[in-house]
């Protein structure tokens, strides 16, 4: 059995990418800060039959990324799959006029320095075992910067940037490195946005190894 490491794992879109890799065999790793919150959704996870455990972790602290990544690997087998998807915290969406260079730290050290220390950590295990896949999800703000979401904004074009270069390194080792950008809130009474609906499209993403970047939806137009 392989696994599959969700960063940033959380009730929504976390517990749904859960239960559809699950499904297809594989044991989960869910990773946050909160211990008990993780606890609460493995045993749930557990409950429907499928193997998973939690691992705290703070994606601004590079050790504890590593470790709790280290010790999902020995509990639960190789990472197989690494979806990178934390929820930013909402103060770095502050107005670009209202932005400090010290307003930048926090969610650089967040989207950035996070994912490259959670790919650096699991590659080598993908390497080892053949292939592997690495999804990052994204707002649409990775995409089209938003003056009022300035944190996030950079913070997500440095880590759209780092994905798109992982991407064009590794491809020719049958590790794919593939971006959805979620233009839309999710689980906002819509089906198509549901976190199932979001969950399927990360598993097609997963096993049909196209293009880098995938849409959920298109973008809206600007005004």
């Amino acid at each position: 059995m392989t696994t599959i490491a969700i960063v940033g794992a959380g009730k929504g879109l976390g517990l749904a990418v859960a239960e559809r890799f699950a499904r297809e065999g594989f044991a989960v790793a869910l990773i946050s800060r909160n211990q008990d919150r993780l606890d609460g959704l493995a045993a749930e996870l557990r409950e429907r039959g499928h193997t998973a455990a939690g691992f705290a972790a703070n994606v601004r602290d590079g050790d504890s990324l590593r470790a709790a990544l280290e010790r999902a690997t020995e509990q639960l087998g190789p990472i197989e799959v690494l979806q990178y998807s934390p929820l930013p915290a909402k103060e770095y969406m502050r107005p670009v006029l209202e932005t400090t260079a010290e307003d930048l730290v926090g969610p650089i050290e967040f989207s950035v320095y996070g994912s490259v220390n959670a790919v650096r950590q699991v590659l080598p295990g993908m390497r080892a075992i053949g292939h592997g896949t690495i999804l990052f999800v994204n707002g649409g703000s990775a995409v089209r910067p938003g003056a009022r979401v300035t944190g996030t904004s950079v913070a997500f074009a440095g880590e759209s940037a780092y994905a798109q270069l992982l991407h064009d390194a590794v491809r020719d080792e049958d590790v794919h490195v593939g971006q959805l950008i979620i233009p839309f809130g999710i689980d906002d009474g819509q089906p198509e946005h549901s976190g199932e609906s979001i969950a399927d499209r990360l598993w097609t993403i997963h096993t049909e190894r196209g293009d880098f970047r995938t849409y959920a939806e298109p973008l809206p137009e600007l005004g």
